[in-house]
């Protein structure tokens, strides 16, 4: 069914996609594996690219001939050069992105290159000769030969969803965990371990007081990602900042009890740099206020990224802490924050 490829790619992620490009521009056949062809290169959390050190990085791929620059830019909805009142070795580039352009332009793209083939199955683990990788094996039994397997699996790698005291398998909200990997490398003399990372409630914009909030709009010369001649928008939507307040992190504090991050239930290591609201509160008690950026998810949607709040917490408990945010008094919630636990080997053992 498959002939063998040089290079096959397990998760279509940011890192799953360069991986596969990268290999097919040096003339590779490359297959790219993926749970869901729907969900290629989707912005999983926060619908943006860049910002402090990260800026540096996407801008690094694109000098190597990568590709998430070029789609960042062509899909921008807002772009802001940060530390700009730094030396330029500070400056961070950062964009806010339209999800769904971005996923859909990645994708055609990826289909664009002839070296590349696709399949949409979970792979449940490697073809082991030897003790040499020679391919992939997939939930329904397939075997795909190739000579070299590179992993990109996020936070799907038995993936745990927390909202409060409830918990369930998934890699994001509404997909499926993957098995199967992590068991038979830990097998194979392989160290696994666990991380920890979460994501804000999404929000319906029109519920929203904009006028009690401070606009943030994008720069007015506006810089690129690419230096390539990526074709730009012409015109950028604003981001608003607002804040938490003491009434804010008292409602907060009574569904600390329930919180997985508080009660033991996440033993994962989380991000330094990105912790969740309920962390700040409890981290930095003497702060009254924090800082929330309520930021637009693409062109033609209403739904509302804020970022800022982070939350594990019972989905009533941030509902309700949310409504005494200044401009959220009337807000509506598409759907609750949420932290999720995954497996993790360190890049040490390659």
């Amino acid at each position: 069914m498959f002939s063998e490829y040089d290079v096959i790619v397990v998760g279509a992620g940011h890192a799953g996609c360069e991986a596969a490009v990268a290999a097919a521009n040096m003339g590779c056949s490359v297959m790219l594996a993926t749970m869901n062809l729907q969900t290629i290169a989707q912005m999983s959390c926060n619908p943006a690219m860049g910002g402090v050190a990260k800026g540096q990085i996407v801008r690094e791929i694109d000098a190597l001939g990568g590709y998430s620059g070029i789609v960042t830019d062509e899909t921008r909805v807002q772009f802001r050069l940060l530390n700009k009142s730094k030396g330029p070795a500070m400056w961070s580039p950062r964009a806010q992105s339209d999800r769904m352009l971005f996923a859909g332009k990645w994708r055609a793209m990826l289909e664009a290159n002839p070296k590349i083939d696709f399949w949409q199955e979970m792979v449940k683990g490697l073809v082991v000769k030897d003790g040499v990788v020679s391919g992939v094996r997939t939930g329904l039994g397939i075997e795909i030969p190739g000579k070299t397997v590179i992993l990109t699996n996020g936070t799907f790698l038995n993936g745990l969803i927390h909202i409060g005291d409830k918990q369930f398998g998934g890699g994001r909200a509404g997909e499926r965990a993957s098995t199967g990997i992590t068991e038979q490398l830990v097998e194979l003399g392989f160290e696994s371990g666990r991380m920890k990372t979460g994501t804000p409630p999404r929000v319906d914009g029109r519920s929203l007081n904009w006028d009690l909030m401070e606009v943030q709009p994008g720069d007015e010369n506006p810089s690129r990602f690419s230096f390539t001649e990526t074709k730009v928008p012409d015109k950028q939507l604003s981001c608003h900042i607002t804040y938490t307040n003491s009434e804010v992190h008292e409602i907060l504090k009574t569904g600390f009890e329930r919180s997985p991050m508080f009660n033991g239930r996440i033993r994962g290591l989380g991000p330094r740099y990105c912790p969740s609201i309920e962390d700040k509160i409890d981290r930095f008690a003497d702060r009254d206020r924090h800082q929330l950026f309520v930021e637009p998810e693409g062109w033609d949607t209403v739904e509302i990224y804020v970022n800022g709040f982070s939350s594990s917490l019972p989905e009533e408990v941030q509902y309700e802490a949310m409504k005494k945010i200044p401009g959220f008094e009337n807000v509506k919630m598409f759907r609750p924050g949420y932290a999720i636990e995954y497996d993790f080997f360190q890049p040490t053992q390659l």
